[in-house]
């Protein structure tokens, strides 16, 4: 069977004491990068109860995922196996999507623990009081195609959630605020380690606090939807209007059930 496991975004308290029984047991590892699973394997051995695991460790990334997919495949199935990112949240915007898909097609069995999520925990530390939100990943790094998806996103009305790279950071709210300087952002950096920030406030206010701040670290950008509500134009203010009949018959088959003909005959009859 093939498990799915969340492992700390910075923090080693973090990790669950079901994830540690589920390393303890595996009898493959199947990682993101395998030094940094080693690494984080180890120092929980040194803080917590816990045996480090007489198991082998392959790498499983975009690149060679396919691949390695060929070479493990009948082991899912018979073995205890894990697959583990670097940090959070196994398959989203992840190598991890290949494995479960492959499970779902040939009906192997699979399972995905609960954990940590840099998504999550930047949203509920928002305070953003709108329950729905977009994540979206990293845009492109660079030309036409960002700043077109850009736009789409801070166009939209959905808060949107984005990862950030530390050397394009400042770059991207340079880029939200020439589309909307005065657009409400939350950034966190560094979830649960020990230079874990947050700023809140406008693509203009941010930039200035970037002036002098230290970039380094990776972020989570909450851009917030725009706050207008939208206007609505009522079946009343449609007849109000001083307009050609064909004109204001249009506007009003668009909001009731009636088609064009209907309004029209019905208009210059009045």
């Amino acid at each position: 069977m093939l498990t799915f496991i969340p492992t700390p975004i910075g923090n080693p308290q973090d990790i669950t004491i079901r994830a540690l029984r589920e390393f303890e047991s595996a009898t493959l590892f199947l990682c993101e990068d395998t030094r940094e699973t080693k690494r984080l394997l180890r120092l929980l051995e040194e803080r917590f109860e816990f045996t480090y695991p007489n198991a082998p460790f392959l790498s499983f990334h975009e690149y060679n995922g396919e691949a390695r997919l060929e070479e493990i495949a009948s082991r899912l199935e018979s073995e205890k196996v894990v697959y583990v990112s670097d940090a959070g949240m196994p398959i989203i915007s992840d190598p991890g999507q290949i494995l479960v898909a492959y499970c779902q097609a040939n009906g192997l069995a699979y399972d995905v623990l609960p954990g940590a999520s840099a998504v999550v925990t930047a949203y509920a530390s928002s305070g953003f009081e709108e329950g729905a939100f977009l994540f979206y990943g990293f845009l492109p790094s660079k030309g036409a195609q960002r700043n077109s998806e850009l736009i789409a996103l801070m166009n939209g009305s959905t808060n949107t959630v984005l990862y950030e790279a530390p050397h394009r950071i400042e770059k991207l709210i340079e880029e939200i605020s020439v589309i909307d300087e005065n657009r409400e952002l939350f950034l966190a950096k560094e979830i649960s380690k020990k230079f874990q920030t947050y700023h809140k406030g406008t693509g203009k206010e941010i930039c200035d606090i970037f002036k002098t701040a230290n970039l380094k670290g990776e972020w989570v950008v909450i851009i917030r939807a725009k706050q207008e509500k939208p206007k609505a134009l009522y079946l009343d203010d449609i007849l109000a209007f001083d307009l050609p009949p064909k004109v204001k018959a249009k506007l009003l088959a668009k909001i009731t059930d009636k088609n064009v003909k209907e309004w029209y005959r019905k208009l210059i009859s009045n």
